[in-house]
């Protein structure tokens, strides 16, 4: 990524000199990184603000009340994994986060599933059907409220920023919907393996 950036500055300086704007290149350079550090300090304060009410919610047992409704859900959808399983509530703690837009905190809880979710995986060399399911949906991102994008327009300047959350939620939800549809299907194509052969 650093090489692709490079390029593009580069490429973008020689064609500035060329085309006699250099100093139009330089300005947006300048202007780029000027907003880059507004933005940055725009997501610090609306991350910082939704994971402190992610903290609150976790404490006041709001998050495991969430988890527990969506649980049904979890377990129709890993019913490979055993209803007592600590994955069950990591997946649902994760959906939750993700829900709010907060990839960040749903980042280390998605980690500690997987980890929990390959306890339960037979071939270990390969990802399990639940760990293949869990990683479609968490890729999907469904948000209920995009809280990163939120702060990305807050942070340029934009006057209506949560105008965005209808569009999000139409987007994320088909692409949620269709992640789960499609890793049914894949399971159904590619039966599971056990100890590297094809079990039939």
């Amino acid at each position: 990524m650093n090489y692709i950036f490079y390029i593009l500055i580069v490429v973008s300086i020689i064609f500035g000199a060329i085309n006699g704007t250099l100093t139009d290149v330089v300005n947006s350079i300048l202007t780029g990184a000027e907003l880059s550090v507004k933005v940055a300090f725009s997501l610090i304060g609306i991350m910082a603000f939704w994971l402190g009410m992610m903290k609150i919610a976790d404490k006041s047992g709001i998050i495991k009340f969430i988890a527990k409704i969506i649980k049904p859900v979890t377990k129709k959808l890993f019913n490979e994994i055993p209803e007592n399983s600590p994955a069950i509530g990591d997946i649902a703690m994760a959906f939750t986060a993700n829900a709010f837009g907060l990839a960040n905190a749903a980042t280390p809880i998605g980690i500690k599933a997987m980890e929990e979710l390959q306890k339960h995986n037979e071939n270990k060399s390969s990802a399990s059907n639940a760990m293949c399911m869990f990683l479609a949906m968490s890729t999907a991102g469904f948000q209920l409220v995009p809280a990163t994008v939120i702060a990305v327009l807050i942070g340029i300047g934009y006057k209506n920023p949560t105008e965005i959350i209808a569009p999000t939620l139409l987007v994320t939800s088909t692409a949620f919907l269709s992640a789960i549809v499609l890793a049914k299907v894949f399971q159904r194509l590619w039966k599971p393996q056990q100890n590297g052969k094809e079990n039939n």
